[in-house]
């Protein structure tokens, strides 16, 4: 599209025939660290600011101009979830967040009942600091813990240790009725001892959700230049049943790859990205997925902070904007769907991609063969075994195989 911001062009006749939009979530993208990860890809920037602070100000200024130039896209579509992710948003100060949180609720038709979710990391706040951010409108709160091991968080080039991470979590505790643990497995020369001692010590904080990501090497990491030596794939795949048995024993369901939850704890945000919904993403390098009657839409924002703040005041926030493909629609919907255990319906397929059943039945038939998806006349489902082959499952729906 010529004007990415130009609601009649996203608006005008189309290929695709979707009768109803999809719910819509905001993402906010705070990217800055206090040091970068060595396995972390996501788009974060450590703080080296002469003046010794972030600019904090200017920053959630930038923020609700990028979402006052993106609300025509939205207009009038109520809100269910906001997710404020990093970089360590809980680097902000709480009246930042509450200003933030504030702009964002006098723009958007907020439901009443939205999750707001704030991601923070242990070592990065003080006494009550969490109290302040639920204060502020937060109403869950996400961990990077990613180990109790001190020997494992040097090795991950965490900024925090065991015990501030154990402080961060009994704080959390405190202050939220749901709250998130992210942790990591099949880390340099854990054992199964080990992983067995980071979980019980994450369920004796009686967590209601758990989120447990397997250590991969992403490219362009400092892992990926100097590779650590990882548990054997043998050992990774007994790490991930010890853990799946250890959340079970606790109540925590497994409801995604990589999720667990308490019964009524699920992350609404996340599941949406999973369902294939839509979601506003503002911030800097954050990326959009948005639907229109007659097509579906990707946007990013310019991913260098300093840059995004002067590209987001002018009102020309996104670098990209360009619509999904027809034929790569199948995968782009599988890709999520089939994270989540329960799969997914085979009438939210057709809503959400606006495209008719037969462009998945050459791939959901040779999945079927392979014993990687079970289903039945309206839904779709991943085996055991499609969740521990998810990326082979996923990729017979690739444009070139559903042809």
């Amino acid at each position: 599209m010529n004007n990415p911001f130009d609601v009649l062009h996203a608006m005008r006749p189309g290929l695709l025939q979707l009768q109803s939009l999809p719910p819509l979530s905001l993402y906010v993208h705070l990217p800055w660290c206090i040091q970068k990860c060595p396995y972390c890809d996501f788009n974060s920037h450590e703080w080296r600011g002469t003046e010794g602070v972030m600019p904090e100000s200017t920053y959630i200024d930038a923020l609700l101009a990028d979402l006052e130039t993106s609300l025509p896209l939205v207009w009038g579509r109520p809100v269910h979830s906001v997710f404020l992710g990093g970089g360590t948003p809980s680097l902000f100060e709480p009246q930042s967040i509450d200003r933030l949180i504030s702009g964002i609720r006098a723009r958007l038709p907020l439901e009443a009942e939205a999750e707001i979710t704030l991601e923070a990391n242990p070592g990065t706040f003080e006494k009550d600091r969490f109290k302040a951010f639920r204060a502020a409108g937060v109403t869950r709160l996400s961990i990077g813990v990613q180990s109790f091991n001190d020997v494992h968080l040097k090795a991950l080039g965490r900024v925090h240790n065991r015990d501030q991470a154990m402080a961060a979590v009994a704080e959390a505790q405190q202050a939220f009725e749901t709250f998130n643990l992210d942790l990591m497995y099949a880390l340099p020369g854990q054992t199964m001892s080990n992983l067995r001692q980071d979980v019980e010590i994450a369920l004796s904080f009686n967590p209601p959700h758990i989120s447990i990501y397997h250590l991969t090497i992403e490219p362009n990491t400092f892992f990926a230049k100097h590779p650590p030596v990882l548990p054997e794939e043998d050992d990774a795949y007994a790490m991930m049943d010890l853990i799946t048995e250890m959340t079970a024993s606790a109540g925590l369901q497994r409801y995604e790859v990589s999720a667990y939850a308490k019964p009524g704890h699920r992350c609404w945000h996340n599941l949406n990205y999973w369902q294939f919904g839509d979601y506003l993403g503002i911030g800097a390098g954050a990326h959009s997925k948005l639907s229109f009657p007659h097509r579906v839409t990707r946007q990013v924002r310019f991913r260098e902070p300093q840059r995004y703040m002067a590209q987001a005041l002018k009102g020309e926030p996104a670098t990209l904007f360009e619509e999904v493909s027809r034929e790569a629609l199948p995968f782009e919907y599988m890709l999520n769907a089939l994270r989540l255990k329960e799969g997914f319906a085979l009438t939210d397929y057709m809503a959400r991609t606006g495209l008719a059943i037969t462009s998945i039945q050459k791939g959901l038939s040779e999945a079927e063969a392979k014993g990687l998806v079970a289903r039945d006349l309206a839904k779709v489902w991943p085996t055991e075994r499609g969740f521990d082959f998810l990326s082979d499952l996923q990729e017979l729906f690739l444009a070139d195989n559903s042809n």
